[in-house]
């Protein structure tokens, strides 16, 4: 299930920009953390995914790591998170990004490295 609303701009196999509005009703804010509620890393890591995964096409492609992650602000319910995915090299069976998400032209993620793995027919998600 897609957590993106819409895709800004795609070129298939070099670069993508997709939008999500982060909702104030989503479920993990009443957990993380119910008096200063932020949106978790590993969900905007998981957004950057989902966009690698619209420029690499012929996946689905799965994480395989990342690294040089810098998170410089929290994303807060209400938020429109701007996810940018650069393509830096690819081969076969696997993929190297960077990628970005910005709120209102700040960033708030960096990651240098996102390492993808393309999912083979009967290998589990």
């Amino acid at each position: 299930m897609t957590q993106l609303d819409r895709v800004e701009s795609l070129v298939e196999g070099e670069r993508a920009t997709a939008v999500r509005h982060v909702p104030h009703t989503l479920q993990v804010f009443e957990s993380h953390f119910p008096r200063f509620p932020v949106l978790p890393g590993v969900m905007i890591i998981e957004d950057l995914v989902e966009v690698a995964n619209l420029v690499l096409g012929d996946g689905p492609w799965r994480l395989a790591g990342a690294s040089r992650v810098r998170y410089r602000h929290f994303v807060r319910p209400g938020d429109v998170l701007r996810l940018d995915v650069d393509v830096t090299s690819r081969s076969a069976g696997t993929a190297t990004c960077t990628a970005t998400a910005k709120v209102d032209g700040r960033t708030v993620t960096t990651v240098r490295t996102l390492s993808l793995h393309r999912v083979e027919t009967g290998e589990f998600l």
